[in-house]
């Protein structure tokens, strides 16, 4: 396989993995642990989490809605409590893969987003100043779904990135913290790598391109 593109996720690859906050937000508040990552994999279509990916509710109706949701499974989280567990802290080896794939290879990234959190699209007035602000300028395309109106697992957005950048999904590489986010691409052609922990992450990047990462400075 000639590898022509490195697609991206961002959050829980770039930076740390929400599941961590997740995780102390339920030990810190007695809720049984990952209520919150199965409150967000019930009914994984049309959920609370779903509906705000793809901008079909606002914050107010997230909020709103994720509380019914968590109070369905016995333990009422209002949507508001779990925004702020979203942000990571940046993984610099990581940005430093991105940096180097960028010098052989087209870069894309496909990320689940909401309209509430900073956009990492191209519009200034919402590029924050920081990591992502940093980081979302070095990919040759973006594709986010809260303005694209579809999100991951649908095949779909793996498609219109790759229309995107030119390539055949066979000549891709993609790389997501979410096992169900890797099948579909997997399922296309793509050469697909869980990002598990950064050290496997770069092993698994450097066997699919050739790249050396050890070799990239932190």
């Amino acid at each position: 396989m000639a590898i022509e593109a490195v697609i991206w996720d961002f959050g829980g690859v770039f930076t740390s993995s929400p599941f961590e906050a997740f995780a102390r937000y339920e030990s810190e508040n007695g809720v049984p642990k990952d209520l919150i990552r199965k409150v967000n994999s019930t009914n994984p279509d049309t959920n609370a989490w779903a509906l705000f990916e793809r901008n079909e509710i606002d914050t107010k109706g997230f909020d709103a809605l994720f509380l019914e949701e968590s109070t369905a499974l016995g333990h009422p989280i209002p949507g508001s409590h779990v925004l702020p567990l979203l942000s990571g802290m940046v993984r610099p080896r990581m940005v430093a893969a991105l940096k180097a794939c960028k010098q052989h290879f087209k870069v894309g990234c496909i990320t689940n987003n909401m309209v509430s959190m900073h956009s990492p699209g191209p519009d200034a007035t919402q590029r924050p100043p920081g990591a992502m602000g940093q980081i979302m300028p070095l990919f040759d395309h973006i594709i986010e779904s809260s303005k694209a109106g579809v999100r991951k697992p649908d095949p779909k957005i793996y498609l219109m990135m790759c229309e995107a950048l030119s390539v055949d999904p066979a000549n891709c590489v993609y790389l997501d913290d979410l096992g169900i986010n890797c099948k579909p691409a997997a399922a296309l052609g793509m050469k697909a790598i869980k990002v598990v922990d950064v050290d496997q992450t770069l092993a698994d990047l450097a066997a699919a391109t050739g790249l050396t990462f050890d070799e990239v400075a932190a």
